[in-house]
């Protein structure tokens, strides 16, 4: 009889695991756009508080995943290098994705490296007319003018993902692709690939 009720407190308290996980899944894969990018200003400022602590290579490593999970680094590649995609094998494809994962989780670990009493607040989103929402907030930096952020998310299955971020009216994907198209068209896939990685090694040392 014992052994009767053992197993079903098992079974009751497997039951209740999978229905909690289960609902953590359908919240995360059912985000909207404004909590994408909440959820990962909070991560970043997460990180921030602990800066110096972790070091590059910490922030590096506990920004991979947030970064990975908010932004489509996919598309975002696909669309700094424009119609130059197609030209590549399924091969370079990979590898130039690759590379910019690495690329924009290095950027966020060396620009957010400590934390100074820093806040996002959350301005107002709208919807564009292409079927992507912006989300408006702003950096809060202490006596220091606050710096606006725009970001600009489009859907990927179920959940919404960050395809671009504007910066006080600078447009990160269009600094990257009048960099790097110019650099792929003039002098190849090899010396982009290799433009990108000294930019991540700068990075690290800075």
């Amino acid at each position: 009889m014992a052994l009767k009720n053992m197993k079903l407190t098992v079974i009751f308290i497997f039951c209740l695991f999978m229905a909690a996980y289960t609902s953590v899944q359908a919240e995360e894969s059912g985000a909207t756009a404004k909590q994408v990018v909440d959820k990962f200003q909070t991560e970043l400022i997460a990180v921030m508080k602990n800066g110096k602590q972790l070091g590059y290579a910490g922030r590096y490593e506990k920004l991979y995943d947030p970064v990975s999970n908010s932004h489509d680094l996919t598309k975002i590649a696909r669309i700094v290098i424009g119609k130059e995609w197609e030209k590549l094998s399924e091969a370079q494809q990979q590898k130039l994705v690759d590379v910019f994962v690495r690329l924009s989780v290095s950027s966020y670990a060396h620009n957010f490296k400590d934390y100074s009493g820093e806040s996002f607040v959350f301005d107002s989103e709208e919807e564009t007319t292409r079927g992507g929402v912006v989300v408006h907030s702003h950096l809060i930096i202490p006596d220091d003018k606050p710096v606006k952020f725009d970001y600009m998310l489009k859907e990927k299955g179920t959940s919404w993902r960050i395809i671009n971020i504007i910066a006080n009216g600078v447009s990160d994907l269009a600094l990257k692709r009048s960099e790097y198209t110019t650099i792929l068209q003039r002098e190849g896939f090899d010396a982009l690939i290799a433009k990108i990685n000294e930019k991540i090694d700068n990075y690290s040392k800075l």
